[in-house]
């Protein structure tokens, strides 16, 4: 539509899912044939836990992503954000590139999903690079290439040595694993720069917990945190970030670390355009829902996903945002449309993390597994949980060609900004 005129459309199948991640494009593929419109600023699904293996180089970027027109063959895709809801009218406004849209449901699901939680430390938004989307991992290897190519051409050791050390702060899943990975490629790239082989590369770890990957059972956290301090990795925990600036972090135990690169991995919050909207929310935020999955005090409004706060029966706690519960509750969310509703349960089957090239730890049904056991553990639930075997294959393929080739070292920082004609 051109200029200001609003469109009305009717959900497909009278669902409008709001969100294209993990959530919302599982609750889409699981209702079939029934179908949905989706409304998602992307038209891909991105699988999260492969992201560190694409910012260090081991998977192809667009491998870690799935097309949500061909992971839900049946759904209408609306590329654009929602506005607003009106849930008397039972209407949703969406802004597109052309023009603003309405679209009417007869369901909505509310999967907004999570953005990186800030803080206000001084220089962060300036500084500090986010690891949370697929243009995050791209430009973070950027980032990291680029840093050993200014090392390698600075004519000063203490600029070298400042060019090569990297500061993580929030030692979850995400800041351990992408930590491990970028690591890796580091090192595998410094047989095409002799002159960086006698500095020392520094890696720093930093959270404000008593322990690294406080989600999983201490031994394996143990474990985890063993192998990163026997690849140098500097640990400090039940420590936060004090302050950034563009060439140093100084950290709460007084620790001041010279740097050019700082990542912050730091949690997740919700989608803030949710405390816009009248509904009932938690105080981080997150949309309360019941039992059922419904948006409390709206039987005709779902949610779930890393935006809700979701019960489960089958635990005394709110289920954490993990994309494990995220594929479980979108199952029964999409079977609850489709049926009488029942209630949410789910007994977490284990968890898994890799530590880098064939090292990882994983606990499954009560096994706790470390070393290349783990990794292989962890490699293998992913491929099984990836939609489609197009998507599987192409992963399997860049897992093979890594076991026998170097990565790829090429810095694609102007990538996507070309220069202009004329």
């Amino acid at each position: 539509m051109l200029g200001d005129v609003t469109a009305e459309r009717q959900a497909r199948g009278g669902v409008l899912v709001l969100g294209g991640g993990f959530a919302g494009g599982y609750v889409a593929r699981e209702l079939g044939k029934r179908g949905a419109t989706i409304v998602s600023n992307e038209n891909f699904m991105l699988y999260t836990p492969l992201l560190p293996e694409a910012a260090a180089g081991t998977l192809e970027p667009r491998h870690c992503v799935v097309p949500l027109r061909a992971m839900c063959p049946h759904a209408e895709m609306i590329l654009g954000s929602a506005t607003g809801i009106d849930l008397e009218a039972q209407t949703a406004s969406v802004e597109t590139d052309e023009g603003p849209q309405t679209v009417a449901w007869q369901d909505m699901v509310l999967a907004l999903g999570a953005v990186p939680r800030s803080l206000p430390v001084p220089g962060l938004s300036e500084h500090a690079l986010s690891f949370k989307s697929l243009a995050d991992a791209i430009n973070l290897r950027n980032h990291v290439l680029h840093q050993l190519e200014a090392a390698d051409g600075a004519l000063d050791e203490e600029e070298r040595a400042r060019r090569l050390t990297f500061v993580f702060v929030g030692a979850g899943y995400a800041g351990v694993e992408a930590l491990a990975e970028l690591s890796d490629l580091a090192e595998d790239a410094l047989r095409y720069y002799p002159r960086l082989r006698s500095t020392p590369r520094r890696w720093v770890l930093v959270d404000a917990a008593p322990r690294i990957l406080p989600e999983i059972p201490p031994p394996l956290g143990d474990y985890a945190a063993a192998e990163l301090r026997r690849r140098n990795v500097e640990i400090h925990v039940e420590t936060t970030l004090e302050s950034v600036t563009v060439d140093e972090a100084v950290l709460s135990n007084e620790t001041r670390i010279p740097t050019n690169s700082l990542v912050w991995t730091a949690g997740v919050a919700p989608n803030p355009v949710l405390r816009e909207w009248s509904l009932p929310l938690d105080e981080k935020g997150r949309v309360e829902a019941d039992e059922f999955l419904h948006v409390r005090g709206h039987e005709q409004v779902w949610t779930l996903g890393d935006c809700a706060r979701v019960p489960n029966t089958r635990s005394d706690q709110p289920d954490p945002p993990t994309c494990q519960h995220a594929l479980r509750q979108a199952r029964r969310l999409a079977r609850n449309l489709s049926g009488t509703p029942e209630p949410y349960g789910y007994r977490m089957l284990g968890q898994v993390a890799t530590l880098g090239r064939h090292k990882g730890i994983a606990e499954v049904l009560g096994l706790r597994l470390r070393g290349f056991p783990g990794w292989w553990v962890t490699r293998t639930y992913h491929l099984y949980q990836l939609p489609l075997a197009s998507r599987k294959l192409r992963v399997v393929v860049d897992w093979t060609v890594a076991l026998f080739f170097p990565r790829d070292i090429a810095e694609l920082g102007r990538l996507g900004h070309p220069e202009k004609l004329g």
